[in-house]
């Protein structure tokens, strides 16, 4: 049968496709490699050395085995008539990841944790704690993510700001080798505008020159927590021009809960990460950055665990309400504040995805399957979009220690399947083995 279509014109009009979707593809990368921490903790610079994130993971452990010292008490705080099988397994799982590695992300804060302090004061804390994370990985104490964050680049701190991440970088480079540590990161809080992010990656690009650094080694995450970061007074969003402003450098985004409701004057009360107009940020920044392989971040609950026994568990009630609400809207990391709110983190993480583990694992063994013998005759299989959110199920949970890869394998998948991270790659195999 003949067609009416110019072979000419149409070669032409897919080369232009061609070109337009490797630009896309360039642009929404898909995954990062690495997997995402749940958490980042934040803590003051002043406070900072080789030993502090192993520390505060000792406090962690310590403060869990204290309040929760089984799953039925545990349960009794949380999920008061759930499982008692399932709230053991999580109680165990976590104890096992507190002893193993309870921090998995630190962040030195040079901002809201350390605040305004003589030039001289700075310039001593940036050295002495780049040293002391030099020395932190030197001894094997660092997280497997560390960074800093430093003050905003608005008119009145940019030049601090600067000098700060200058003598920083410029000592942790001199320490550690001459080079940067792997999977260290630059914060830079309340950004509003995508000029101050560029401002930052031409001051990054003319310090790896200077330190003899790879160009554009040096990653780092932005944080929303202004209105104007979201739309700006032209009715334009901002938040993909800030990305584009990072120059490639984007590994994260970080919603500021606090200074984002005090942006919209919602009064200290009803400052919350349940707030509605939270809600509407985090799905703007879902939107804004889909398909890029930037990490998003939900912020922190403030009420901290301190205190009597019945005020620990009213705030661990409040965290696991706060995180879980989170997980239900697909930001697999937030922040701790608080070496107290670390086990409810993993708890949180856990219940999520031990509660459903058994009905996912049939679902996922069937989709696969189904798929398989559907493209094996000829078939169109529907529904791949549900089979793969069931694997990125698999992947979030293993990442985070809720299962382990043994449990991975009761679904039928191996790891390396899981691991390709694409349902279409594993039918696709599946159904040559099956022809084979």
């Amino acid at each position: 049968m003949s067609t009416s279509t110019d072979p000419q014109q149409l070669q032409q009009i897919f080369a232009d496709l061609s070109v337009a979707n490797r630009r896309y593809q360039q642009a929404y990368p898909g995954d990062r490699e690495a997997l995402q921490p749940i958490h980042t903790l934040y803590g003051g610079a002043q406070l900072f050395k080789a030993g502090s994130t192993q520390k505060i993971g000792q406090l962690a452990l310590q403060f869990w085995q204290q309040h929760a010292p089984d799953g039925g008490h545990l349960a009794a705080v949380l999920q008061p008539g759930g499982d008692p099988a399932l709230w053991q397994q999580i109680h165990q799982r976590v104890t096992e990841r507190l002893q193993k590695r309870a921090v998995e992300d630190f962040r030195i804060d040079f901002e809201d944790g350390y605040g305004n302090r003589p030039d001289a004061e700075e310039d001593a804390t940036a050295v002495y704690a780049a040293e002391q994370l030099a020395l932190a990985y030197q001894q094997g104490s660092a997280a497997p993510f560390m960074g800093i964050r430093i003050k905003p680049f608005n008119e009145e701190l940019r030049g601090r700001s600067a000098r700060t991440l200058d003598l920083f970088l410029s000592t942790l480079v001199h320490h550690h080798g001459d080079q940067l540590p792997e999977n260290f990161v630059v914060t830079l809080p309340k950004v509003l505008i995508p000029e101050q992010v560029t401002a930052l990656v031409r001051l990054l690009d003319h310090l790896e020159e200077r330190l003899g650094l790879a160009a554009g080694s040096t990653t780092i995450e932005i944080m929303v927590e202004n209105t104007q970061a979201l739309l700006s007074q032209d009715g334009v969003c901002h938040l993909p021009l800030i990305h584009q402003a990072t120059a490639g450098r984007c590994r994260g985004a970080h919603f500021g809960t606090y200074d984002y409701t005090a942006s919209f004057d919602i009064t200290a009360a009803l400052q919350t990460m349940d707030h509605p107009s939270c809600d509407f940020a985090l799905q703007m920044m879902k939107l804004a950055f889909a398909g890029t392989g930037v990490w998003l971040s939900d912020g922190a609950t403030s009420i901290m665990p301190i205190g009597d026994a019945a005020t620990v568990q009213e705030a661990w009630r409040l965290s696991f309400a706060h995180i879980t609400r989170s997980l239900n809207m697909a930001y697999y990391q937030g922040w701790d504040l608080h070496p107290g709110q670390i086990p409810i983190r993993y708890a949180a993480n856990y219940a999520f995805f031990l509660s459903s583990l058994e009905a996912a694992s049939v679902r996922l063994k069937n989709f696969i399957d189904k798929a398989a013998q559907a493209t094996l005759v000829g078939d169109v299989f529907d529904d791949a979009a549900t089979g793969q959110g069931l694997l990125n199920y698999f992947l979030r949970a293993l990442n985070c220690g809720a299962i382990s890869e043994q449990e991975i394998e009761q679904t039928g998948l191996t790891l390396a399947e899981l691991r390709g991270k694409s349902f279409l790659k594993i039918v696709q195999n599946r159904t040559a083995q099956m022809k084979a």
